[in-house]
């Protein structure tokens, strides 16, 4: 297959759906792949580079046994433990980041949900940073209701992060305590209410290349609006701990298959990004437009800082747009 014609045809307006041979974007020839990702991203994504930071609100004890997680009650880590965070704290971080520039700011619980006078005080924090800073809102906070996802809306929130984390097929394989179709219909329910949706999945967990790419068929049947690519960090105590990390060529073959089935989202780098050189450099001009950054992340490799160096000297546009 020619990947760069094939690249001009998807900016053109064609769409990659099952029908089509997605199986051979497992063999292409890598920097022909890259090649046709990265002139994808510029024609429908342009040259901004979105920056999202998260804060942990509650962290452990979930009751879910993904056995990617630090934060299951079901793998023996070590982590810190504590109940949702006093408000302060978070309406402090947003403020940091926002004066930082970054464009998005997430809550983000452990836990199958978030409910009660938890679930209050995060919609008190979205409200208070919502009329208080320049920044986008998001929130992760597991399976949510309608009603739910409404008021987190009323509160400013714009976009919701719920990872499919595989595809189907392999989801059994990494969790059992809630299933694929409670994870798509919690999407469905935040779209219905009027949000965005940041949803992608983890690679590096032993699946297969056509996980991947159904994965990304998926997200893409779902009309997802910005997809997390995370590489998985083996953590000790997990049931994933001795798997060896996944190379750098196959991170960035993944950013652009993605990028070929998903011309218009925002792929953005998640956890994994210090498995890549440059903190992923070459990933940004193979697909990827976004990413996770932050001053109290361990997982990305990066800084707000280091992050806005690298883009300015790519010759990438960094500036906030209008909220």
């Amino acid at each position: 297959m020619d990947f760069l014609r094939l690249a001009d045809e998807i900016i053109s307006g064609r769409r990659l759906g099952r029908a089509d041979d997605t199986g051979s974007f497992i063999t292409a020839d890598l920097d022909e792949l890259l090649k046709g990702a990265d002139r994808i991203r510029k024609a429908l994504c342009g040259d901004h580079i979105d920056l999202c930071s998260i804060i942990n609100g509650r962290s452990g004890r979930c009751s879910e046994n993904c056995k990617f997680c630090a934060q299951s009650a079901h793998n023996c880590t070590g982590i810190d433990e504590y109940g949702f965070l006093d408000e302060e704290a978070i309406v402090d971080e947003c403020r940091h980041n926002a004066e930082k520039g970054v464009h998005r700011f997430s809550i983000v619980t452990a836990g199958r949900t978030l409910s009660g006078a938890d679930f209050d005080r995060a919609v008190s924090a979205y409200s208070r940073m919502n009329s208080s800073f320049d920044i986008e809102l998001c929130g992760s906070h597991g399976l949510l209701t309608d009603e739910q996802f409404r008021k987190l809306k009323e509160a400013g929130v714009k976009r919701y992060h719920c990872n499919i984390e595989t595809s189907r097929r392999n989801f059994p394989n990494i969790c059992t305590t809630h299933s694929f179709d409670e994870k798509t219909a919690c999407i469905k329910r935040a779209q219905a209410a009027g949000l965005q949706v940041c949803s992608g999945g983890i690679i590096g967990m032993g699946e297969t290349w056509e996980d991947r790419v159904d994965m990304a068929l998926t997200l893409a049947e779902l009309g997802v609006d910005s997809v997390p690519i995370n590489s998985l960090i083996p953590i000790k105590g997990t049931p994933l701990e001795e798997l060896t990390p996944i190379s750098e060529e196959d991170i960035l073959r993944t950013v652009a298959i993605f990028r070929y089935i998903l011309p218009t989202a925002d792929i953005r780098l998640a956890a994994g990004r210090n498995l890549m050189e440059g903190c992923g450099r070459k990933a940004f001009l193979s697909g990827a437009n976004s990413t996770i950054t932050g001053d109290m992340l361990t997982t990305s490799g990066n800084g707000i800082a280091d992050d806005t160096a690298m883009f300015r000297s790519m010759g990438f546009d960094i500036e906030r747009r209008q909220k």
